[in-house]
């Protein structure tokens, strides 16, 4: 048995301890089990935790074990993974986010980590135009090969997903329940396609039902796995709004398709535009453009070919990263005269490529 993972899914389901609360647990207690051996008094001195939770975390960490446990025999016995924030593999642009989940559970064959990763969202209530501009869009973008993110509703969610498979991308739908169920069933067909060539993804243990509260929740994830956001139709209020603000808050790139003033499902895109909220969306060129995934010409520093070809963008944040021992994301920022969105970009590639390490504090440093 997975201890680690054990204790773990023990923390997720205390009632009321969200992520960033867990989170800060472990990093006190020295790791998920210690929080449960901890005792009463020790628990209340930690900062932000207090008699309240305290009492939740004593009262409720038999049952939660006694979950976690049964947790265990059922990912083990449908094949599904499950990750915890501090693992090597876990989805490295997820761990950035304050309140990503602590575990995370999925089905299939995909890699959280690929180069590049897009979430599509939209309407449930998609137009011919919606539809055939996400398609084009897959279309022109399948050269870059990014996995696909989406949620598997209705309307573009399973747009997005039909035309990634089409292209042969893989996609991810990122689910507002447990991975015991599917929602909308309809969509199963689909989903079954995404197993071979993409998956499912959950934070949320078997037996949750898609609560209408979850689905905020799932968003975040929607959000928080990919490198830029695209709202394809939104309607003013639409929940697709929720996951571009979410975007915002994770400094990705947001990008919504325009359409006509009169037009009800393209309210919410024209607002974000019109709110500097995010970028307008007219072709792939301008995702190509923004997210610096344009053809680039030879690099000429004999050193940074050595060991792999950086970008004169990346070189630069390289050379400054060498200044000091290490360097917050904002000072980078300022002194590259880069957006802060297009430096966090540049600063993950260089991650993934092991050329710099992230610290706590928005702080990095050379490998």
């Amino acid at each position: 048995m997975n201890q680690q993972l054990l204790y773990h899914i023990a923390l997720t389901a205390i009632p009321n301890i969200g992520n960033i609360t867990a989170k800060k647990l472990i990093a006190f207690c020295g790791g998920a089990e210690a929080v449960f051996e901890e005792k009463k008094s020790a628990l209340e001195k930690i900062p932000g935790i207090g008699a309240v939770n305290a009492s939740r975390i004593i009262d409720h960490k038999a049952e939660a074990l006694t979950l976690a446990s049964q947790e265990l025999i059922f990912i083990e016995k449908n094949n599904i993974k499950a990750l915890c924030f501090n693992d090597g593999l876990f989805p490295k642009r997820l761990s950035h986010c304050e309140d990503g989940p602590i575990v995370l559970f999925s089905k299939g064959d995909f890699d959280y980590n690929t180069k590049k990763v897009i979430s599509i969202v939209g309407t449930r209530k998609a137009t011919d135009y919606g539809k055939d501009f996400c398609a084009q869009l897959l279309v022109d973008l399948k050269p870059h090969n990014p996995l696909i993110v989406s949620g598997l509703a209705f309307g573009v969610d399973v747009c997005a997903h039909k035309e990634a498979l089409n292209n042969n991308l893989a996609t991810i739908g990122v689910t507002a329940h447990g991975l015991d169920r599917l929602y909308p069933s309809q969509h199963k067909p689909v989903a079954n396609q995404m197993l071979n060539n993409g998956g499912l993804v959950s934070e949320f243990l078997s037996g949750t039902k898609p609560e209408r509260e979850n689905f905020p929740k799932r968003n975040r994830i929607v959000s928080g796995l990919a490198d830029a956001i695209i709202v394809i139709e939104s309607s003013k209020k639409g929940g697709s709004l929720i996951t571009a603000e979410l975007g915002n808050s994770y400094n990705r790139d947001v990008f919504a398709l325009p359409g006509r003033v009169t037009d009800s499902q393209s309210e919410g895109c024209n607002a974000l535009i019109k709110q500097n909220k995010a970028h307008l969306l007219q072709s792939f060129k301008d995702i190509e453009y923004i997210m610096g995934w344009e053809a680039q010409s030879p690099k000429n520093n004999k050193q940074a070919q050595l060991f792999i070809e950086l970008t004169q963008e990346e070189q630069l944040l390289f050379d400054l990263l060498k200044e000091q021992d290490k360097t917050n994301i904002d000072d980078l920022a300022l002194k590259a005269k880069f957006p802060m969105s297009k430096t966090a970009s540049l600063l993950l590639e260089m991650e993934f490529n092991n050329l710099i390490k992230s610290l706590p504090g928005k702080m990095y440093k050379v490998v």
